[in-house]
């Protein structure tokens, strides 16, 4: 009976752990997953860098973005932090 005393905080623990870190964490990574599979040419985005532009092509990893002045810039899939289309 004490050893199960002893586990009830550590099992709770691991609990409120899951639900305040790994489970919100998982779920933003599946939104940003969900985002770079939707993109598609036209579309306005920012980089992490904060680079902003329009897609110009794409293929599975790699996006072509066009900036000002018609230059094309080369990036990863996973460089994409946003989608800015104005809807």
């Amino acid at each position: 009976m004490e050893m199960i005393a002893t586990l009830i905080p550590l099992l709770l623990m691991f609990v409120i752990f899951y639900f305040l870190l790994i489970r919100p964490q998982q779920k933003k990574q599946k939104q940003i997953r969900e985002m770079h599979d939707a993109l598609k040419r036209g579309d306005k985005i920012v980089t992490i860098g904060g680079l902003h532009g329009t897609i110009d092509a794409l293929d599975d990893e790699v996006i072509v973005i066009l900036v000002n002045d018609n230059r094309k810039l080369t990036f990863d899939r996973s460089a994409i932090r946003d989608v800015v289309n104005p809807d």
